[in-house]
C-alpha cells in the first residue's frame, strides 16, 4: 500500500472510513450515511444491520505505538456519540428503532503490508441516556 505514504490525519482517517464501510458492506450491513454531521459533532458511519440501526466509530492508524486504535473510544468520545445518536434517531423519527455502537479499527501500515481491521460489535452502551440497544 504504498499509495498512502505520508497520509496524515483527516486523509488517512477518510480512506479509513471508506476501507471501513467497504468491510461493513461485506458482512451484510447496509451503510446509509458516511460522516454524518450535526451541531454536536460527526458519526463517522450509520448503517443497518437487520433491524438495527448501528452507529460506527472508526479509527484509523498506522500502528499501535500508543495504543489499538480502539482505546481511542474514551469514555468522553462514547457521551458525544450517544448524544450524537439519540439527536440521529430523534431527527429521522426512530426514537423507537433499536440501536447499538460498534466500533471498527483499522490498522493501514506503510510499504505494502495487508490493512488490518477489527470489528468490535457493541462495542460500548449509551452514556447517560437509556435504552438504545438491539
Amino acid at each position: 500500500m504504498d499509495f498512502v505514504t505520508g497520509w496524515t490525519g483527516k486523509r488517512l482517517g477518510d480512506h479509513g472510513e471508506r476501507h471501513a464501510a467497504r468491510f461493513l458492506k461485506r458482512l451484510g450491513y447496509r451503510i446509509l450515511h458516511q460522516q454524518y454531521r450535526s451541531r454536536y459533532g460527526e458519526i463517522d458511519l450509520v448503517a443497518q444491520d437487520g433491524n438495527c440501526l448501528v452507529f460506527v466509530e472508526v479509527k484509523t492508524r498506522r500502528s499501535q505505538a500508543a495504543g489499538h486504535p480502539v482505546e481511542a473510544v474514551t469514555r468522553a468520545k462514547q457521551t458525544q456519540l450517544t448524544r450524537l445518536a439519540l439527536h440521529y434517531l430523534k431527527s429521522h423519527d426512530q426514537l423507537e428503532s433499536p440501536a447499538r455502537f460498534d466500533v471498527v479499527a483499522v490498522l493501514w501500515p506503510d510499504r505494502g503490508r495487508q490493512v488490518e481491521v477489527r470489528h468490535f460489535p457493541n462495542a460500548f452502551p449509551a452514556v447517560g441516556n437509556g435504552q438504545m440497544f438491539c
